[in-house]
């Protein structure tokens, strides 16, 4: 690295640090922690429990972030002047120091800028994730289960819990449908970028005459909601059914008549779960399973209103990311616009930099 690159550094460092400050707007944080401390004062704050231990998760949440920030802030800034001083004065010394430093300090920049992105209000919550094989009989089933296990494989990359709640098999290969809950730190503020169409494009082995053919699957990611969230759920409004639980064994689901489905007729969401003995808590699962896309619906809704844009439904064709293995092998993702080799490796899991490029891309429009 020269000058040069080190100033062109600095300067993509400093532009990260005004996007970061856009998001977060750190006078907000230190006007709400200030009024947290004015709250923990009063003497009947603590008198209730459950909601001292939400500011309190509050608090953290926020001085965690603010933290973080002025951390980040405070070493670009001193690595900028320090940089001019040194440019200055010719100190080969201190530029090779600050050359030599350059990676540290990006990673630096670059690791707050991603906490940034899992800031939301409902990012530090379990995701509660659904694959949906598309058109294509055994051939898209094949790859949802591919995806399935790549999210599974993720999961256990970060020592997320994976709790299975509806698993059915295809015919021939694959997967008909699955619906799991990852719990885990910013498990939904990381899989929500997974939201959408996912396509494939290989020479299928189902093929004997070796074709390439182009499969999807749809995923649906929504926050694990609490049971304190108000969200009223008409009985007219729902239909259920029971059905026999037909996974693999007692590796996915048990095999009885407990299975649950519900359709919320007002927005057609279908949920299904299967994971207990007990049709009662497969039903209670399944509520809230609901309740969790209704929630994350009701919430894209304000935001497509407050943006002043309609909300389409997602349809194939349009796919959020594209895996190419012939007759090449690239991953892209059509809202970061980049693309990646390492495909192999993102199908075993590694998909951390896939969704930090597509958060950021989505942070910056």
């Amino acid at each position: 690295m020269d000058s040069y690159e080190y100033s062109e550094l600095l300067k993509r460092l400093e532009k990260k640090i005004e996007n970061i400050q856009n998001i977060i707007k750190p006078d907000k944080i230190k006007e709400r922690l200030s009024q947290i401390a004015q709250m923990e004062n009063s003497p009947d704050f603590w008198n209730d429990a459950q909601k001292a231990s939400e500011i309190q998760k509050e608090k953290n949440r926020l001085s965690r972030i603010i933290e973080k920030f002025e951390e980040a802030k405070r070493a670009v800034e001193d690595a900028s002047e320090l940089f001019e001083l040194a440019t200055q004065e010719n100190d080969e010394e201190t530029l090779n120091s600050l050359f030599e430093e350059s990676n540290e300090l990006n990673e630096k920049v670059s690791k707050i800028e991603i906490e940034t992105m899992l800031s939301g209000e409902n990012d530090d919550k379990n995701a509660i994730v659904s694959i949906h094989p598309g058109a294509g009989g055994t051939e898209s089933q094949d790859w949802a289960s591919i995806l399935y296990r790549m999210y599974l494989r993720w999961a256990e990359r970060h020592g997320f819990k994976v709790e299975i709640l509806d698993y059915q098999e295809g015919e021939e290969a694959g997967i008909k449908d699955v619906s799991f809950i990852i719990k885990g730190e910013n498990a939904y503020g990381y899989l929500k970028a997974e939201n959408g169409i996912h396509r494939l494009v290989r020479i299928s082995p189902f093929d004997s005459n070796a074709r390439r053919h182009t499969s999807f699957a749809s995923v649906m990611v929504s926050p694990e909601v609490d049971d304190d969230i108000d969200i009223t759920i008409e009985e007219k409004d729902i239909r259920v059914d029971t059905y026999r639980a037909s996974g693999a064994g007692g590796q996915h689901v048990n095999k009885t008549d407990s299975a649950i489905r519900i359709t919320h007729i007002p927005t057609g969401i279908v949920v299904q779960c299967q994971s207990d003995r007990s049709q009662h808590k497969n039903r209670a699962t399944a509520m809230k399973m609901l309740k969790s896309r209704l929630y994350e619906l009701e919430l894209e809704k304000r935001k497509a209103e407050e943006e002043g844009i309609e909300k389409s439904e997602i349809g194939w064709g349009h796919q959020i990311r594209s895996y190419v293995l012939a007759p090449y092998q690239q991953v892209k993702d059509n809202r970061s616009n980049k693309a990646y080799s390492n495909v192999e490796a993102i199908l075993d899991g590694d998909i951390d930099k896939v969704i930090e490029d597509v958060l950021i891309a989505l942070s910056q429009k």
